[in-house]
């Protein structure tokens, strides 16, 4: 009997390690995009000419989302929160083909930018550290997409 409950916990540990990491990315597959764009979108002149799930950046902008942390500021958290809802729009977007989707999502971003920056003045010196590490590399982040999208 003690074998047998040894072998059984043995083989629960052997398998729980095995198991695969579940994706908890806020662009998974499931949630990734109902909609491709509106129709008026779709027959424009201009077009996204970037494959937004193999683009480096975009993953970047996303485990930046996901893993951005939280600060005691509740005005600062609420405008993180916004910052974070534009950017996963602005992916969308971009992989929609929708460009007045993306145009919309990047003025969001910028408000929200605006009043982050104007918040942070209120945070100590550690906190606006990692803040602005992660700001700037959004925002480098998205340049460079911006950059590469074709009639920029």
């Amino acid at each position: 009997m003690k074998r047998l409950i040894f072998f059984g916990v043995l083989l629960l540990i052997i398998t729980s390690c095995a198991t695969e990491k579940l994706n908890f990315s806020p662009l998974s597959n499931n949630f990734y995009s109902d909609s491709k764009g509106s129709d008026s979108d779709r027959g424009a002149k201009k077009s996204i000419d970037i494959n937004i799930k193999e683009n480096v950046n975009a993953s970047e902008i996303s485990n930046l989302i996901s893993t951005f942390p939280q600060f005691k500021n509740a005005a600062l958290n609420e405008e993180i929160t916004s910052l974070k809802y534009s950017l996963q729009n602005y992916l969308y977007a971009i992989d929609a083909n929708n460009l007045s989707g993306k145009n919309r999502a990047i003025k969001s971003f910028e408000k929200a930018y605006k009043k982050i920056q104007k918040l942070r003045q209120n945070l100590n010196k550690d906190d606006d550290e990692v803040l602005n590490r992660y700001l700037v590399r959004l925002k480098t982040n998205i340049t460079v997409i911006e950059d590469s999208l074709k009639g920029n």
